[in-house]
């Protein structure tokens, strides 16, 4: 696609069956069975995900007032039709699939879609209708056949998206550089209510409602962040990869234990959070491209899956939250916590530890990526060797976990491993090793760690940090906003590093902070340019 008809489209801007292609079906919706919508109810914008080599997953919510308080976004409380279509072209006269679902009250009249039937590797275009009214037209792309390996892809990924801390620029500078993939590494919405989290200078957007505990304020809390036009720009030109870290549900949860235990209003016993964990899970897959395998049962989702890019690519979405240990000594950072080397500790769960490290035995791909959450790299603060200062909530506090992750894509002959993070709101590139206490142990894959989109606010657009002196496995820091863009291809994968001067008022232009590169069968990063 031109760079002109794709720049037009960005600025254009459950209950589901599997869906087979149909070329030519027709649809017949009355432009009076509206359920009298009398204005647009596609106001939290469209979005597509989980591409696999023969259909993707299309997504909208329908809403007339998104802000309100029951989460159920003014709509009546009945089935409302919805008619899809995907098309070969922007402009949807070469249709291809074309369908009705109903959004219901159950499901906050949220709709998914998965398509199967189409062609592997080709881009692709949807919209939706509801009665008179017509979403806006987005992008997607089915992933190349099993046996393929493309020549390239262009992926992005980016995490931490605090509403309130600032403007969603970030995600229109991201739809702008017309990525064919985006991976959210978690926070893609925050948990608490106004006031309560505030950056120097003031916030300059506030959240509507109390902190979420509840369907209706979770619900509320998707919508609010759905609204923005921004991050519809960046759902609009891409199919997503989505996974969750903490704020999605209470910050630094870990399995089902929350953040707070002690009695109170907003504390947490082992029940209620359940529920609100519940209550958090169901809202998101609301308001996610996800495919049906994600649907909650109860307090329990599974998120954790590979998706493949031909031979080009194993994507392995992991949660680090779910199944994970309890953070340590209290969390936050603690110096010389002996038990965070424990054999038994885990942040992956033993289920999904195993079925990562058989991903790593059954891959061909070129390049096996993970996309998680938190610090992967060890980061000492302390610099004397007889102690250490590391953080409980990463994956320093679960360093056994960390070792068999690492040894498993040693011992499967991985080609390339690399790790992708988000989480602390600070750029980072990493070389990565068995033993990081061990100036001889060897680098063995590579970790790039995205900024947040707007959490913390602005920054300081530093770039050191006094932990690198002793930390040498860490080679790049930097304090601003923004994205990572990825150029994955059989020879390389480069990772240009988007930033923002500032969010707190709308409108920065982005620029490339760094840039780095990782060659085919050479582990560790070169810095580029």
């Amino acid at each position: 696609m031109d760079n002109i008809s794709r720049r037009s489209l960005i600025s254009a801007g459950l209950g589901a069956g599997l869906v087979a292609a149909l070329p030519g079906a027709a649809v017949a919706v009355s432009t009076a069975d509206d359920a009298g919508l009398r204005t647009d109810p596609f106001m939290l914008g469209i979005a597509s995900g989980e591409p696999w080599p023969d259909g993707f997953v299309i997504w909208t919510r329908l809403a007339l007032d998104p802000l309100a308080e029951d989460g159920l976004g003014g709509m009546p409380a009945r089935p409302v039709p919805v008619a899809w279509e995907v098309a070969e072209d922007a402009s949807m006269r070469t249709v291809v699939a074309r369908g009705v679902e109903h959004a219901r009250i159950e499901t906050a009249h949220s709709v998914h879609v998965e398509l199967q039937g189409l062609k592997p590797g080709r881009e692709y275009f949807y919209r939706f209708r509801s009665g008179r009214h017509l979403s806006a037209v987005g992008r997607t792309l089915t992933s190349p056949a099993p046996h393929e390996t493309p020549a390239a892809l262009a992926m992005a990924f980016a995490s931490c998206s605090q509403y309130e801390h600032g403007y969603f620029t970030a995600y229109t500078r991201l739809a702008e550089d017309q990525p064919d993939l985006v991976l959210h590494l978690g926070d893609y919405l925050y948990e608490y209510k106004k006031d309560s989290y505030v950056i120097g200078g003031g916030n300059p957007r506030d959240h509507q409602g109390p902190e979420t505990t509840t369907l209706q304020g979770y619900r509320q809390r998707h919508a609010q962040y759905k609204s923005d036009a921004d991050l519809q720009a960046a759902h609009a030109v891409a199919p997503w990869l989505v996974v969750w870290d903490d704020h999605e549900v209470d910050n630094n949860w870990a399995d089902e234990i929350p953040e707070n235990r002690d009695a109170g209003q907003l504390n947490d016993t082992t029940e209620r959070f359940r529920q609100r964990r519940a209550a958090a899970f169901q809202a998101y897959y609301e308001n996610m491209p996800l495919r049906r395998s994600s649907v909650p049962a109860g307090f329990d989702m599974k998120i954790y899956r590979t998706i493949q890019w031909g031979q080009l690519a194993n994507f392995h979405m992991m949660d680090t939250r779910q199944y994970r240990d309890d953070q340590l000594a209290g969390d936050g950072w603690k110096k010389n916590v002996a038990e965070r080397l424990a054999e038994n500790r885990t942040i992956t769960g033993a289920e999904q530890e195993k079925w990562l490290l058989e991903g790593f035995r059954n891959s061909t791909q070129r390049w096996d990526i993970l996309g998680q959450q938190v610090f992967f790299a060890e980061r000492d603060r302390a610099q004397a060797l007889e102690i250490d200062d590391v953080s409980m909530d990463g994956w320093d506090g679960y360093t056994a976990s960390r070792r068999r992750i690492t040894q498993g894509w040693l011992d499967a002959k991985v080609r390339n491993a690399v790790v992708l993070t988000g989480d602390v709101h600070r750029n980072w590139a990493n070389d990565l090793k068995v033993d990081y206490k061990d100036p001889a142990s060897p680098v063995v894959g590579s970790e790039l760690v995205c900024t947040s989109i707007t959490s913390t606010g602005n920054g300081t657009g530093s770039t050191t940090d006094p932990v690198m002196a002793w930390n040498p496995h860490l080679k790049f820091f930097n304090d601003n906003r923004g994205y990572v863009n990825t150029k994955i291809t059989r020879d390389a994968m480069t990772a240009d590093f988007r930033t923002l001067d500032y969010v707190t008022t709308p409108g920065a232009p982005v620029s490339t902070k760094a840039s780095f590169a990782i060659q085919d069968g050479v582990p560790g990063l070169q810095a580029r340019g």
